[in-house]
């Protein structure tokens, strides 16, 4: 039976992008139906990690002090090469913090999972069917249909103006409309274990993070939130992956740190750890997001955050667009933008991951001896710290401006801001929409677009630290034009290049009011 309601986007898959996107594009007004298959959130967490980024995308659902306490910072991460030493020490760049929160956390997946749906729950103009599978999607000119089978109350078909494929790695969206997968070269068995442990195993770990880099068997030890801690244990050469997944085999391979008696499996799962990008995000009117578009190897723990920053990179777009802000040829092209931003994302960052993964996981010993010494000839043989923000890289395409420069498509801080004697986050003052942030002394420009927010730094806005100040004198600009998901848009070098900088926007968008 066909649903006479049309709904402006249909989001196939409730995880954590789905459930992200949902709610954003509620957020903005916009009618929205989700189906997934699962009754409820998945009980046992897979994602770990996620960052001040995310966080502050949580901040603007209204969520993020909620979630905190399910959260906790990330320790550093230090490397073992063969011997033993210390060949390399990852941390989190150092206070004051850029995004107005603690850049790199562990979490508790299902807590925050929950979280996020019961603020989508809501939100009235946002359906959600929970136990139900889509069959079938059909895209056409003017839309998209689902068929949609429900256990009890049978088929129905979903209309909506555009769609969102959040439904994983195997996604039935991405297979039925025949999008392809690029393989970007890296494909291992891993086992990943949950352990809940007790206090005299507690004694017995490592107080941080440790990646062992051992050609005879590579592993990873995350300390993640209260007593959960979790390993990753490469598999060998026909090693089955089934079998080391019982809970005899895997506590013998967690032996060298923990006994049955020192704690409770949570989970045990063999995974293959790929790295693979979908070669196009948008089919017509249906964009795939998360690990639909995209798996990486787990070394930086961004598999989560990935999915976060494409929904939110989308949300915006799409509500644009749905709205009639945007129009025409350049609605279109906004629309386009996410897929060339995203997918030149991933490829950088998966590239990236895989370095690390080349570290941890050289299995010739005399290639990681040689590994071991030229990391410690680096860097003197004194180990640096390397902060995890370092390795995130900037957007390099899409809606940016043409303007050289290290600034445009990186990621604008959140300073705190003194109002009345209180200190309160950028985003709470500024909101989430176009945002143009001027130093201090500098005088707004005359024609200003309506919707865009003006923050002038200094007198009217006072920044409790100075983070986003020292990012304008870093980049050696007067002005920077922000995006609704935070990202730079450009910068001006002087006052009288800021209204340049304000109409090459609104012609990137058709001319049109920037009030997203």
């Amino acid at each position: 039976m066909r649903d006479p309601e049309v709904y402006d986007v249909a989001i196939v898959g409730y995880g954590p992008a789905g459930v992200v996107a949902a709610g954003l594009l509620g957020q903005k007004g916009l009618k929205v139906y989700v189906c997934e298959r699962l009754l409820d959130v998945y009980q046992i967490p897979r994602a770990a990690a996620l960052d001040h980024e995310i966080m502050r995308v949580f901040q603007q659902l209204g969520v993020a002090e909620a979630v905190a306490p399910f959260t906790e910072p990330f320790t550093n991460s230090e490397f073992f090469g063969v011997d033993g030493q210390l060949i390399r020490r990852m941390t989190m760049v150092a206070p004051p913090y850029p995004q107005g929160y603690t850049p790199s956390l562990v979490f508790t997946q299902p807590q925050v999972e929950r979280i996020l749906r019961e603020h989508v729950a809501q939100l009235p103009n946002v359906e959600v069917e929970l136990g139900v599978e889509m069959t079938r999607i059909t895209p056409d000119a003017q839309g998209v249909t689902l068929d949609v089978l429900h256990p009890q109350r049978g088929a129905r078909q979903v209309r909506a103006k555009y769609a969102i494929a959040c439904d994983g790695g195997s996604s039935a969206v991405r297979t039925q409309l025949g999008m392809e997968l690029e393989d970007l070269d890296f494909d291992e068995p891993w086992l990943v274990v949950d352990v809940l442990v007790n206090e005299r195993g507690l004694a017995k770990l490592p107080k941080v993070s440790v990646q062992y880099c051992e050609p005879e068997r590579p592993c990873t030890l995350v300390i993640c939130p209260k007593n959960h801690r979790r390993f990753e244990i490469s598999l060998k050469e026909g090693e089955d992956p089934k079998q080391v997944a019982t809970p005899e085999a895997t506590w013998k391979l967690l032996s060298r740190w923990l006994t049955p008696e020192d704690g409770k499996l949570w989970r045990q799962a063999s995974y293959r750890f790929h790295a693979l990008v979908a070669s196009d995000w948008r089919q017509d009117r249906v964009f795939l997001a998360g690990d639909a578009a995209h798996m990486q190897p787990p070394f930086l723990g961004q598999g989560m955050c990935q999915g976060i920053r494409d929904v939110t990179n989308l949300s915006w777009k799409l509500a644009a667009v749905l709205r009639g802000e945007v129009t025409g040829a350049a609605g279109q092209a906004l629309l386009d933008s996410y897929g060339a931003e995203r997918k030149a994302h991933v490829r950088e960052l998966t590239s990236r991951i895989k370095g690390v993964g080349a570290v941890i996981c050289e299995r010739d010993p005399a290639k990681a001896r040689a590994r071991d010494a030229k990391l410690l000839a680096d860097c003197g043989g004194v180990v640096q710290d390397t902060p995890r923000q370092d390795i995130l890289p900037r957007l390099e395409t899409g809606l940016l401006s043409a303007e050289a420069g290290a600034a445009p498509g990186s990621l604008f801080p959140q300073p705190w801001l003194l109002q009345g004697g209180a200190r309160r986050r950028m985003d709470d003052v500024a909101g989430h929409g176009w945002r143009l942030v001027l130093a201090p002394g500098v005088q707004a420009p005359e024609a200003v677009w309506p919707g865009l927010h003006v923050l002038r730094l200094g007198a009217q806005f006072a920044e409790a630290e100075g983070v986003a100040e020292a990012w304008l004198r870093r980049h050696a600009c007067v002005a920077a034009l922000l995006r609704p998901d935070h990202y730079v848009y450009g910068v001006a070098a002087t006052p009288d290049a800021i209204p340049s900088l304000i109409d090459e926007a609104a012609a990137a968008l058709g001319a049109a009011a920037l009030t997203t």
